[in-house]
């Protein structure tokens, strides 16, 4: 059941938008170097060595893991498999500003797919908290000028974010069903672990096909190097563990919000490696991002 949102919980869902930021910023700068499904399989194979140590007894016949297997593999399709390698795929064919604003509609699918199949009442409060929100990011990604707006060009790559959305939207509310065993549930790596050993297998599959049907190559050197090193710790392990922890504690619809931060982190990010100072309109933005999410936790009097 949804709790009442603490700073702690507020600060545990912060983190995973801004190295979600990190991760589309990287996912950029290495999309010559590494094709966007590789990238995805690349990142979890090291996430699985780094897990290993922590959660590594669930390879074993006795674990487990094997009798759940139904609930990991769905999981591990949804929020391994595809959410990420759709994003990255996304990046290679549209630009930052579609791929944002096409995830700035992630609570509204929380809270409609919490709705339809979840029997998730959705109070006048959430949808007030949905406006204000994207009306944050809408800000963010016009830069404050809403003639930009009307500018922007639907391509293919947006239908992959919006694909991933949903992915991750139907990931977070399945995330929230505890129907795993609680000797998985209670030690974050083993929960972690088990979507990886699953996911591995839909992300190499993936690969696979990518490289059998397009003139798939990796550049290596010191640049991807450090991308993957990024991509694997923080995205992948640190973001998925303080989500997981999140969504079971505020519940999927109010997490739903804090991921609209990541574009606000991600053009901040932008703004320091362009060299330019922050503006005025992301503070407007922070402040609506963040009312939106204020609003839609409140719980009713």
């Amino acid at each position: 059941m949804t709790q009442k949102l603490s700073p702690g919980t507020a600060l545990m869902l912060t983190v995973p938008p801004l190295l979600w930021a990190g991760n589309a910023v990287v996912g950029r700068l290495v999309s010559e170097m590494v094709p966007p499904i590789t990238l995805n399989f690349l990142r979890w194979l090291i996430a699985f060595f780094i897990l290993l140590p922590m959660a590594g007894h669930l390879l074993k016949p006795s674990s487990p893991l094997w009798p759940a297997w139904r609930r990991f593999a769905v999981l591990s399709l949804l929020g391994v498999g595809c959410y990420n390698a759709l994003q990255y795929l996304a990046l290679q064919t549209s630009t930052p500003l579609n791929v944002t604003l096409v995830a700035g509609s992630t609570p509204v699918f929380m809270l409609a797919i919490g709705a339809l199949f979840f029997q998730a009442p959705v109070r006048r409060a959430q949808w007030l908290g949905a406006a204000l929100s994207i009306a944050g990011v809408i800000i963010v990604l016009s830069r404050g000028d809403w003639q930009q707006l009307l500018n922007v060009h639907f391509v293919v790559g947006d239908i992959y974010i919006l694909l991933a959305t949903l992915c991750w939207a139907l990931y977070s509310w399945l995330l929230s069903q505890h129907n795993e065993p609680t000797e998985i549930r209670k030690h974050w790596a083993a929960f972690l672990m088990a979507q990886v050993i699953f996911g591995l297998g839909w992300a190499g599959m993936f690969t696979g096909a990518e490289w059998a049907l397009t003139d798939a190559h990796i550049t290596w050197g010191p640049s991807l190097y450090a991308a993957l090193a990024f991509v694997s710790v923080g995205p992948a392990v640190l973001a998925y563990r303080c989500w997981g922890l999140g969504v079971q504690t505020a519940g999927p619809a109010v997490a739903g919000f804090f991921s609209n931060l990541t574009p606000l982190f991600a053009a901040i990010m932008s703004s320091v490696f362009l060299g330019d100072l922050p503006q005025l309109y992301h503070a407007l933005a922070f402040g609506l991002i963040v009312s939106g999410i204020v609003v839609s936790s409140r719980r009713p009097g």
